[in-house]
């Protein structure tokens, strides 16, 4: 499938993976025309009229970490961490929807960047300290010298079809209503398609088939890489987890295309409440009702 637009990707940063792991082109680019992220924890600092809003390196913090995000019309661009800053928090999305699609993508990768090394001042291995190394793309211990790098933890999302219904599901932290595609962690030795169907079964007690792959979102809270698949079910019958899930139901295609049509204008459609848009389970539901349309 052609790729939609997608939430948190498509950022206009060049990652100048060149770049890196050479300390003095890194300095090189700390000159006037770096510019530096600013945040407020991990959220983004909003400007008068919308916008990120990008600093000097001469406003970062002496005791900060610096972080090189990359290239942007040929200019280092950086985030700090700051002593102290939340490795993690629920996003705020009154900002955030604010944002153009290149810089949310732009916010979105540093977040992720920034919380990780909040989260990894020592060493997993014999708990020394650890150091920004490689422009923020890596840290080192300073007492085995182990090297750690960024993670991205992958998390299967996906819609089930049968008989022309989709299942989808709510749990309860959801705003009332809510009903969104079934997601899990994909766990060690698993296959995409393999954590599929195990999570369905696990939460749903539904057995599926035929996974295919739809789209990926990177999901920077605090940094999972979101795959959205489909799948086929052969039977519609429900075992529900409730320790996972509040409610599974099946739902028609006109019932989808009703909800998709309320939460385009900020309504809540007649049979449950869509995901918004900034989530891949939205493209999810766009792109089933759009193929079975067309």
């Amino acid at each position: 499938m052609t790729s939609p637009a997608i939430a948190f990707g498509g950022s206009s940063i060049d990652r100048a993976d060149h770049v890196r792991g050479n300390p003095d082109a890194i300095a090189a680019l700390m000159g006037p025309g770096a510019r530096l992220l600013k945040l407020d924890g991990l959220d983004p600092v909003m400007g008068p009229e919308g916008g990120l809003v990008w600093g000097s390196l001469a406003e970062a913090d002496p005791a900060a970490e610096l972080l090189f995000l990359g290239l942007q019309d040929g200019e280092g661009r950086f985030a700090q961490v700051l002593p102290g800053i939340p490795a993690a928090g629920a996003p705020g999305w009154n900002a955030m929807n604010a944002l153009e699609p290149g810089e949310l993508a732009a916010y979105g990768g540093a977040r992720s960047l920034v919380s990780w090394h909040a989260r990894h001042r020592f060493c997993a291995v014999c708990g020394a300290p650890t150091t920004v190394a490689k422009g923020g793309w890596q840290r080192t211990c300073t007492g085995c010298e182990t090297d750690h790098f960024p993670r991205v933890d992958p998390v299967t999302i996906m819609t089930v079809e049968h008989d022309g219904r989709l299942l989808l599901g709510r749990q309860p932290r959801f705003p009332a209503g809510r009903y969104s595609a079934l997601a899990g962690f994909v766990e060690p030795g698993e296959t995409v398609e393999e954590a599929v169907a195990r999570e369905v079964f696990e939460e749903a007690g539904v057995r599926v088939r035929d996974v295919e792959y739809v789209a990926s979102q990177p999901w920077p809270f605090p940094s999972s890489l979101m795959i959205g698949c489909h799948a086929y079910a052969d039977s519609p019958e429900i075992v529900i987890d409730e320790t996972e899930l509040e409610d599974v139901r099946w739902f028609t295609r006109a019932q989808c295309i009703d909800a998709l049509d309320a939460v385009a204008v900020g309504e809540q459609g007649r049979a449950f409440g869509a995901p918004p848009k900034h989530a891949v389970a939205h493209v999810l539901l766009r792109w089933w009702v759009d193929r079975e349309t067309s």
